[in-house]
């Protein structure tokens, strides 16, 4: 059955490929970016397709113009896909930066879902479905990445309580959880806490949580091919039926579930 995808954070990434994905099987997409330039990068790109079923919109979750505008269109499908990551130690973190990820990835995709909640339990909500982007970090708590993960434990937990608020009306709720993936993501967001951290000030060593980073993501797992979990969010994001959540690939859901079962056994 067709559906009508409303997808933020569509400018780059998971979210652009999966867009054009889900047009080309034949679903009725808008696509959101963030800035003017990838709105008029992926308008063209979309002509070139002619992909006549795919609408691109900008969309700044902090412009409140942009964000009245998107709450009033007509959808079947809301993917909370946009979000970004500050890295660096929890414990030395700047505050501004804490509350500027919170915002990004969990106030503003929770202000945006309760707008269509309120529109569709209003007009009989059956057949409609809210998707949220988590993540792999969503499910365990790696040192370094420890702000960015909050946010998606964050994700995890609104998810699972709003899944149980709306069933009654007949809307669904369901989680993606991608492993590391290379889309640059990862990458630039491990940038981030060299914007503040200075040897001379904390104690973290730069060079040593450098070399931390540069290894994970230098590992296989550390920078897989993104076209499994593209494939994957075309498939899962317009069904009527799947799980609720959806980690990708299968060798991180195990970890992450003997990460889960261990930290029962874990002593300080």
């Amino acid at each position: 059955m067709t559906k009508t995808i409303l997808i933020t954070g569509a400018g780059s990434g998971f979210g652009e490929a999966a867009a054009i994905g889900m047009a080309q099987a034949g679903h009725n997409i808008i696509a959101t970016a963030q800035i003017s330039p990838q709105v008029a990068a992926l308008r063209e790109k979309v002509a070139k397709l002619g992909l006549d079923n795919l609408r691109v919109e900008k969309l700044d979750l902090t412009d409140p113009y942009d964000m009245a505008f998107i709450a009033k269109l007509d959808i079947d499908i809301l993917w909370n896909n946009a979000g970004y990551g500050e890295s660096g130690p929890v414990s030395e973190i700047p505050l501004d930066l804490v509350r500027k990820n919170y915002e990004i990835n969990v106030f503003k995709p929770l202000e945006l879902t309760q707008a269509f909640i309120k529109r569709w339990v209003a007009t009989s909500g059956k057949g409609k479905k809210i998707v949220f982007t988590s993540s792999m970090g969503g499910l365990f708590t790696p040192a370094g990445w420890g702000t960015y993960v909050s946010t998606k434990h964050a994700l995890e937990a609104i998810a699972e309580a709003i899944a149980q608020e709306v069933a009654p009306f007949g809307i669904k709720v369901q989680t993606i959880n991608p492993g590391a993936y290379y889309t640059g993501y990862n990458e630039t967001m491990a940038d981030t806490a060299f914007r503040w951290l200075d040897g001379d000030k904390n104690f973290t060593n730069p060079a040593d949580l450098r070399a931390t980073f540069d290894a994970l993501l230098a590992s296989p797992m550390g920078h897989m091919d993104a076209q499994e979990q593209i494939d994957r969010m075309i498939a899962i994001v317009p069904a009527d039926t799947g799980k609720v959540r959806n980690v990708s690939p299968k060798a991180v859901e195990d970890m992450l579930k003997e990460a889960q079962a261990a930290a029962w056994d874990a002593e300080i």
